[in-house]
């Protein structure tokens, strides 16, 4: 499989060949959910805390006797159906962290590059070179490549190519090390130089 490369003009300047092994399976499906669900999972911080009738300050004395006065019996001022009362089945702090195989992970990143392929979606830059943040320089660019609600994938930390995505609605910059399905499928196009593809042909070839 080959695709075209482009300037940052929208022209194109070549071609470069893409690997099967990456960018021409067959998407599993299966997998990228499991990926979605753990990504999202592990952005959970898991702090919320919620106090039960043990825990709220108070409701030691019984309000009033238990019978005779034509009231509700009860034995706090603190259970969860009374104002100021307790929580019956409170949120306590927990992880909701979820691992994911490395062969699992690998192939569900496979699938969703594979995905964009398939559809068209995915542009071939020879480079991003910006020599200070300008967002109206990277809309331009994606303009001339017509590539709606982008991710743009670099090799490499460039605070002046991810300074020009930030502003842009829809539109996201992350790097090879920090790209993920989630946010590969989230995204109607995939844009990566040819540093971040020869980066990730090295290391999921």
């Amino acid at each position: 499989m080959r695709a075209d490369v482009f300037n940052m003009n929208g022209e194109v300047v070549g071609d470069v060949e893409l690997s099967d092994e990456i960018f021409g399976i067959e998407p599993n499906e299966y997998v990228v959910h499991e990926a979605v669900v753990a990504y999202l999972s592990n952005q959970r911080q898991g702090t919320q805390s919620a106090k039960t009738r043990a825990e709220v300050s108070g409701g030691g004395r019984k309000p009033w006797r238990q019978k005779g006065t034509g009231r509700a019996r009860v034995g706090s001022s603190r259970n969860p159906i009374w104002r100021h009362g307790g929580v019956a089945f409170p949120p306590k702090p927990r992880k909701y962290t979820k691992k994911i195989n490395r062969k699992a992970k690998r192939l569900a990143l496979k699938s969703a590059f594979s995905s964009k392929a398939s559809e068209g979606s995915l542009f071939i830059v020879d480079k991003l070179e910006f020599e200070a943040p300008k967002t109206k320089a990277m809309i331009a660019v994606l303009e001339s490549l017509n590539a709606p609600k982008p991710l743009v994938v670099i090799e490499g930390k460039n605070l002046n190519v991810e300074k020009s995505v930030s502003n842009i609605p829809n539109a996201s910059c992350l790097t090879v090390g920090t790209m993920n399905v989630y946010e590969i499928l989230k995204h109607n196009s995939l844009i990566l130089t040819l540093g971040a593809l020869e980066r990730i042909t090295e290391v999921y070839s």
